[in-house]
């Protein structure tokens, strides 16, 4: 497909999407069972917004109602390599005593998720757990796993369903990679 004057080509598809967001939230669902009402979500901003907002809409078909939050970190420096992570949004409510659910749209070097998962700990959560759209394990820089994993990316760099190329892409339904031209 062309979109954006780039070629895209289909990784993921839509209702592939569909089956794992669906499996994930039964996986967060069956982890929650004590107090499905002290789930909270934290969406690691932008990528994840899509999937988290599919991930919410399937826990409520499973009887749970999460508390929704929204995080927004990035690495910065050179490239990512030894890059800083900072703050640019914070949670708004109280995770104390809570179940959180980081949702990020793909694991990569980790350092991102690594922060806002030791930011929740610091205050006081319950329980952290991570559950990422997409995982590549091989660009790690931190040691940090995901509890919950839709895909394996292969090393590619992805856009559609949140993510994003230039600010572009994020409005596409599957997950696909751009082509070099």
């Amino acid at each position: 497909m062309r979109r954006h004057g780039r070629t895209v080509l289909e990784l993921f598809a839509e209702k592939q999407i569909e089956t794992e967001v669906d499996r994930i939230a039964t996986e967060i669902a069956t982890h929650c069972s004590g107090d499905p009402s002290n789930l909270m979500l934290v969406a690691v901003l932008k990528g994840a917004f899509v999937f988290t907002a599919d991930l919410m809409r399937a826990l409520s078909r499973k009887g749970v109602a999460p508390e929704v939050e929204f995080i927004s970190l990035s690495s910065y420096g050179a490239g990512t390599v030894g890059g800083e992570v900072r703050l640019f949004r914070d949670i708004e409510r109280p995770v104390d005593g809570r179940d959180v659910v980081l949702v990020e749209d793909i694991l990569e070097s980790g350092r991102t998720v690594a922060l806002a998962r030791k930011l929740m700990w610091e205050r006081g959560a319950k329980s952290v757990r991570l559950a990422v759209l997409l995982d590549k394990p091989g660009h790690r820089k931190v040691e940090i796993e995901a509890e919950h994993v839709g895909f394996t990316c292969p090393d590619k760099f992805v856009v559609g369903y949140g993510l994003d190329a230039g600010y572009r892409f994020r409005e596409l339904p599957f997950i696909g990679y751009l082509v070099e031209e």
